[in-house]
């Protein structure tokens, strides 16, 4: 399987919810980083989709514009609508990914997006007013670090 090959498998599984298909495009190591989670390691990342998978409503996904760099490196534009559960507001989110890629598996992956613009459509009157600020940055972020981990044990507790 080729780079682009590797990028729309793990797209295209997304638009599924397919997260063991996402996980297997992903190296043991892979490092994720996005305005909402931070840096991920360690099978985070992994674990991250495989929640947000599950609990996601009223989810579509497109992605387009795959450009291969060179052998390592590749960016994509995707954009992810859904209901942001704990709000239960519309999301529209227009993502730029970052992937880099070595032995065919996807080891570095960095979304950027407008964290003021995401967190108005997520957050509401709390996001307009808070959202651009560093400070309501961090809360959120400790928020779905929070999230994130109570899913692991709830996780471990259930295998």
């Amino acid at each position: 399987m080729n780079n682009k090959e590797l990028i729309e498998k793990f797209y295209t599984a997304f638009q599924q919810l397919d997260y063991v298909s996402m996980q297997e495009c992903y190296s043991p190591k892979t490092l994720f980083n996005d305005p909402v989670f931070g840096l991920l390691q360690n099978g985070d990342p992994q674990i991250m989709w495989e929640m947000l998978c599950k609990r996601a409503k009223n989810f579509t996904l497109s992605f387009n514009n795959i450009e291969i760099i060179d052998e390592e490196f590749a960016t994509c534009n995707w954009t992810a609508n859904y209901l942001f559960a704990a709000t239960g507001k519309k999301v529209i989110n227009p993502i730029k990914a970052y992937i880099r890629i070595q032995d065919g598996f996807i080891i570095e992956h960095t979304d950027h997006f407008n964290f003021y613009n995401w967190s108005k459509q997520a957050l509401g009157i709390k996001g307009l007013l808070f959202g651009w600020t560093h400070f309501f940055a961090k809360k959120i972020r400790k928020q779905a670090l929070l999230g994130l981990e109570k899913y692991k044990a709830q996780r471990n507790k259930n295998n």
